[in-house]
């Protein structure tokens, strides 16, 4: 499962049994987000969480990145799986190209839930792929 967190949202993706594809789940409000993840590592087989790490587009820390440090701790502190870090740099941008590539109306790519959905996607199909490169 991929987060892109935000301090309102948080984009969630899941991937297939294979780890294959990266496919876009929901996008939660942040204070409900924990209690979301948790409740879905019950009911389905997580075997990591894969988290966008915000950073500048010359590599240093973004504000973000306090907000999603506290975050991590109280998930940490909850589930009892991996949690790997991504650099999700550009992952907003991509993540409108694609929707756009699509086929996606004008009016459907403003939904900024949808962006966030489609950016945990494209953190969790960079992950798989840079793992599956790794074997």
């Amino acid at each position: 499962m991929a987060i892109d967190y935000g301090t309102k949202r948080v984009g969630l993706a899941v991937t297939d049994p294979l780890q294959i594809i990266a496919t876009p789940l929901t996008t939660v409000h942040a204070n409900e987000a924990i209690n979301f993840i948790v409740n879905y590592i019950a009911k389905e087989n997580v075997e990591a969480l894969v988290v966008g790490m915000p950073v500048t587009t010359s590599g240093e820390a973004s504000k973000v990145q306090v907000q999603l440090k506290i975050f991590l701790k109280k998930l940490s502190a909850v589930v009892n799986i991996p949690i790997y870090h991504v650099d999700e740099r550009f992952t907003s941008k991509l993540a409108l190209d694609a929707l756009i590539r699509s086929g996606v109306k004008k009016m459907q790519r403003q939904n900024k839930e949808l962006i966030d959905q489609t950016s945990a996607a494209i953190i969790l199909q960079s992950y798989l792929e840079r793992k599956e490169n790794k074997l």
